[in-house]
């Protein structure tokens, strides 16, 4: 990652023992292309390696967290059929920024500012502590465009939230506010808008001042006792999206909502 470009579409910065990586696309509302992937991915492994970092926030620029995939530069860019898939999201392997986040070994709190729809809730759900502005929301909705939800939404939301809770949001792709997401646990807390990203620094300092070795095994303990190897699930869950990709039902999610129209699905 330069850190000598203009308006680089995913920001590192470290302070106070404290790696801020902050989504910088806000004219998109911070959805990811092709290079905000593999810059995210970039900095959750530079947080890893980086000696000073002892803990780890993940946000974005107002107005929003992340609102998932940019559509117009991934899922409806055409991929030659001999041509391996550019989308982070049609790979044989899990997504790398996803895998970089879950094996971050040092905590990680996502502050989330705003819309965080699709993989922006993959992000969010990636993450050990999320805290919550009052302008949050939150979607799984990878099933208004006729596909499942990469693993985060399999491997975290239903030991977050619960089995059916987790299956109402999968299965509907209903949008949720921030005081939803607070009741049903999906975040630790809400807080005023203005008010967040003094709130994650604020509990990332009080997690940055106990000893890093420590920190390194709690997390990988919470890991061990609560959730299960991300791998292969993950590797299902992009051959299954690989393969949802080709329906008529897919293209016909994409297409209502470039056209912004109801969709009329098939069931093919």
């Amino acid at each position: 990652m330069s850190d000598a470009e203009a308006t680089p579409s995913v920001l590192y910065e470290v302070e106070d023992h404290i790696a801020t990586i902050t989504l910088n696309r806000p004219d998109r509302r911070n959805a990811l292309n092709f290079e905000a992937y593999d810059r995210l991915e970039k900095a959750l492994r530079r947080a890893v390696t980086d000696a000073d970092v002892r803990c780890v926030i993940v946000t974005g620029a107002d107005p929003a967290f992340c609102s998932g995939d940019d559509v117009r530069e991934i899922m409806a860019a055409p991929t030659p059929a001999n041509a391996e898939p550019r989308s982070p999201t049609v790979r044989h392997h899990p997504t790398p920024a996803a895998m970089a986040a879950l094996e971050c070994d040092k905590p990680v709190i996502a502050a989330i500012n705003g819309a965080a729809i699709g993989w922006g809730m993959e992000l969010a759900l990636y993450a050990d502590i999320r805290l919550a502005s009052d302008k949050a929301k939150f979607s799984e909705m990878f099933i208004k465009r006729g596909l499942v939800c990469d693993v985060g939404g399999f491997y975290r939301l239903p030991s977050i939230v619960g089995p059916a809770k987790a299956a109402e949001l999968l299965f509907t792709g209903d949008v949720i506010d921030a005081a939803e997401a607070e009741r049903i646990g999906l975040v630790s807390r809400t807080v005023p808008h203005d008010e967040l990203m003094a709130e994650a620094r604020a509990l990332a300092g009080r997690i940055a001042e106990n000893p890093p070795l420590a920190l390194r095994y709690m997390k990988e303990g919470i890991r061990k006792g609560t959730y299960g190897d991300p791998r292969e699930l993950g590797a299902w869950a992009i051959e299954t999206i690989r393969a949802l990709m080709q329906t008529d039902d897919h293209k016909e999610g994409v297409a209502s909502f470039l056209e912004k129209r109801p969709p009329n699905f098939k069931g093919r």
